[in-house]
């Protein structure tokens, strides 16, 4: 009788003990109710709770991610567009994301959802494509401010996708071609001044300088003879001053002659 004693009181330390074990991991908190008052947030490990009295409930403290489906948005300058977007959030208070709110998970995402809308349409579009960065912090800023007093920590927010209608596409195609058709259309007209500028800058030297015109000369001489395959016989550029001297000499039409000293 004492041993069939002595085994259920065994058996009865064994279940007790079963139900007063809790297991908690290392990325939860144990949010432990008493006759549903808070009482604790229990470390990770092992750790016992007063069965029928006590009651725990584990949190998960990883960081989630919740994608906030695309969404049609009317921006500042009246453009309809669509927007989606990603959210990193964790819990940094168990207590508080089991006491606080229902469900934080749903009531985060609404709130990203919301927050979403509001600020984009508060943006113009060319702020949005352009200033992304500050978009989302500014998003993250006012998600985490709604979160706080659940306990939950938002880390991250991400416009991943802005889809244009077609018709703005194409506007923008053509705006940017237009823009780069400017800046190509200038480069060359760049170009063309400054190559006229050493042209002039060459003619000068070439003006002032007689042996620059003979290097020039000998110069033109090899690119042809290289480039064809005909025979050219150079001749001494003086020979061109010495016309010059003689044409300028000679009479032109319209000057009168010189007249002897007597008549015939």
């Amino acid at each position: 009788m004492n041993d069939s004693l002595w085994i259920g009181a065994a058996i009865v330390v064994v279940v007790l003990a079963g139900l007063a074990a809790r297991i908690v991991r290392q990325y939860e908190g144990g949010v432990v109710l008493r006759f549903g008052r808070f009482l604790r947030v229990r470390p990770p490990g092992l750790n016992f709770i007063v069965p029928i009295v006590d009651r725990m409930f584990r949190i998960d403290t990883r960081t989630e991610t919740l994608t906030v489906e695309p969404q049609e948005v009317i921006t500042r300058d009246n453009v309809t567009i669509k927007v989606d977007a990603v959210v990193y959030f964790a819990v940094t208070d168990p207590a508080k994301a089991l006491l606080q709110v229902v469900n934080y998970m749903k009531a985060t995402s609404q709130i990203a959802l919301t927050t979403l809308r509001s600020v984009l349409g508060q943006s113009e579009l060319d702020e949005l494509l352009a200033h992304r960065e500050k978009i989302n912090q500014r998003l993250q800023m006012i998600i985490d401010e709604h979160t706080e007093p659940w306990g939950v920590k938002v880390t991250v927010v991400e416009v991943k996708d802005v889809q244009l209608p077609e018709g703005m596409q194409r506007s923008m195609a053509a705006q940017a071609e237009a823009e780069r058709e400017k800046r190509a259309k200038i480069i060359r007209a760049n170009g063309e001044y400054l190559a006229a500028e050493k042209l002039g800058e060459a003619a000068r030297i070439i003006r002032n300088e007689p042996p620059a015109l003979q290097l020039r000369y000998l110069q033109t001489l090899v690119e042809i003879s290289g480039e064809r395959s005909t025979t050219i016989i150079p001749f001494p550029l003086n020979i061109l001053d010495g016309l010059k001297g003689v044409l300028a000499a000679a009479p032109h039409e319209g000057d009168s002659l010189p007249l002897s000293a007597g008549r015939i």
